[in-house]
């Protein structure tokens, strides 16, 4: 069978089931060095937590997703109304398995 050949600049992407139904996260902690951002989103839920995942970018590419999540906040807004910033968790540390 013969693979669909992607049109342009279109790029196909394989997913799982699993990584498809995604991860639940109700809190971020983000940590940079001078090469990368490291994201790790966390669901909170006291007296602890749990790291479902850790994205691993670039500046370049934190910089272009911020324009995205703005953006899209943006469109959100205008259909759905203003949303208020949730309040921050307590202090945040990791405790190795």
């Amino acid at each position: 069978m013969t693979q669909p050949q992607p049109q342009g600049n279109e790029i196909q992407i394989k997913v799982d089931d699993r990584t498809l139904q995604g991860a639940y996260a109700n809190a971020m902690q983000v940590q940079h060095t001078r090469e990368e951002f490291v994201l790790d989103f966390l669901n909170i839920f006291p007296p602890t937590g749990t790291l479902n995942a850790r994205v691993i970018v670039s500046p370049g590419h934190l910089k272009r997703m911020i324009a995205a999540l703005v953006d899209n906040l943006k469109k959100y807004e205008t259909n759905f109304g203003s949303v208020n910033p949730a309040e921050a968790p307590a202090e945040i540390g990791f405790q190795a398995k």
